[in-house]
């Protein structure tokens, strides 16, 4: 099965628990996913299947919709509830006020420094894993953009919100430099992430609806491959053209705008290759799947 599922995430599992589950559902091995979602959060979780596996580069810097909680009164090591806690209890003396003013502090660019415990990597390891092994985990600050952190209501511990982030953006160290600037420590305690890049809640499906779909309806419900990588055109080439991309060939394409980046189709839903403009309608191919 080749192409991209929408696949709406339970909590409890992690991102690489989903791929197993996948595998299983569609009986297709090469199976990635499309930005890891941490074991407690739920929704949006793009993945490849088959050859669109080779895809993965181009969607790299999706940006990211969450709603969520972040419960304040102590920190855990995670900066989530699944942590240890790291300060001792200490009462929220802030109002809804007080925090929406504060949180203005982590809109626009920033350097943020990522928890210890993230699939971000350290040398090729996951840095959660070198933290278990009780090593030191050298993060260093990344910048990211916060285009909008709007806090909505206040139970009270808990702060429900609403994020907009860039790529590498993570949730949890707002949560826990919140909590920082709250003088009484913070941990998020529930996310949900419901846009990632151009797919949304409403295209996905539940893993348990997964199951029970059968590979025609799985494949009715993946995305039109033309609907992928919007920021590029799209190009039908006739058969002969398309062995000389197979081939590596350079061609010429019938598309003229100025993107550098082209989607080359055989067929109707058929995407043969991401093929790189050298110069008028002379492209490359970068990553051939026919």
């Amino acid at each position: 099965m080749n192409g991209l599922l929408i696949l709406d995430k339970p909590a409890g599992l992690t991102s690489h628990d989903v791929v197993a589950v996948v595998r299983r559902a569609t009986g297709e091995r090469s199976v990635g996913h499309l930005g890891t979602l941490d074991p407690m959060a739920t929704g949006v979780l793009p993945l490849l299947l088959g050859r669109y596996t080779r895809l993965a580069q181009f969607f790299g810097q999706a940006e990211k919709f969450y709603t969520g909680e972040i419960r304040f009164g102590f920190a855990t090591d995670t900066f989530d509830a699944e942590g240890t806690p790291t300060t001792g209890p200490k009462a929220l003396t802030c109002s809804l006020g007080d925090l929406q003013r504060m949180s203005a502090r982590f809109q626009g660019e920033l350097d943020q420094v990522p928890p210890v415990y993230s699939a971000k990597k350290i040398n090729g390891v996951p840095a959660h894993k070198l933290a278990r092994a009780g090593k030191e985990v050298p993060v260093k600050p990344a910048r990211i953009t916060v285009h909008s952190f709007e806090l909505t209501t206040l139970r009270g511990d808990t702060a429900s919100f609403a994020m907009h982030v860039s790529a590498g953006g993570y949730v949890r160290s707002v949560a826990h430099e919140m909590g920082e600037q709250a003088g009484c420590g913070a941990h998020l305690a529930s996310l949900r992430r419901t846009q990632a890049g151009a797919f949304t809640l409403d295209q996905a499906i539940r893993l348990e609806e997964l199951k029970t779909l059968s590979i025609d309806e799985i494949e009715q419900r993946l995305p039109h491959p033309r609907s992928l990588l919007p920021e590029m055109p799209s190009v039908m080439v006739n058969e002969q053209t398309a062995g000389r991309i197979r081939n590596g060939m350079q061609v010429n394409v019938p598309e003229y705008s100025d993107a550098p980046l082209i989607k080359v189709f055989s067929g109707p839903r058929d995407l043969l290759a991401i093929v790189q403009r050298i110069a008028g309608t002379l492209v490359q191919p970068t990553v051939v799947l026919g």
